[in-house]
């Protein structure tokens, strides 16, 4: 269920709340091929079926950098922000790929609210977020981005 927020009041009363989790979203080798295409990396791990099967991931998994795109359409499905002028990804403070993304597998994210300070014309929230894979005893991907609210 996607929260929304209606001004940078309501993102501050935010400030330690669960979002919950997103719906699960397929990763199939489109995508990866896709993203190795954006951004020119095309090791073998990645693209290459007949090689991947043999080595140590048993097959083909996406990118570290591709699982943490695909935050952004998630954490569209955990919270919209309404009644700002903008709003801006200023950073992340950490990233971590504990376990791979073996395509073909879906993943979804659960999201917390850190924290929400106020900046000049705006607000600046702190998200934990966690990817997981379904069947995957460790989650894919666990990162604390910051992002920025303005009136």
């Amino acid at each position: 269920m996607t929260i929304v927020a209606n001004g940078l009041d309501e993102v501050s009363a935010l400030a330690g709340k669960d979002l919950g989790a997103t719906e699960w979203m397929a990763v199939d080798q489109e995508r990866v091929n896709t993203f190795a295409d954006a951004t020119g990396d095309h090791q073998w791990i990645h693209l290459d079926a007949e090689r991947a099967a043999a080595g140590p991931f048993q097959g083909t998994i996406a990118h570290g950098f591709l699982t943490l795109s695909l935050v952004i359409p998630l954490f569209a499905q955990l919270l919209q922000v309404k009644g700002i002028a903008m709003g801006i990804n200023y950073g992340l403070n950490r990233v971590r790929f504990p376990a791979p993304v073996r395509v073909g597998s879906r993943i979804r994210m659960r999201g917390t609210v850190v924290s929400v300070e106020p900046v000049d014309g705006g607000v600046q929230a702190v998200f934990d977020f966690t990817v997981e894979a379904e069947g995957s005893p460790k989650p894919v991907c666990v990162a604390q981005s910051i992002q920025r609210f303005y009136a």
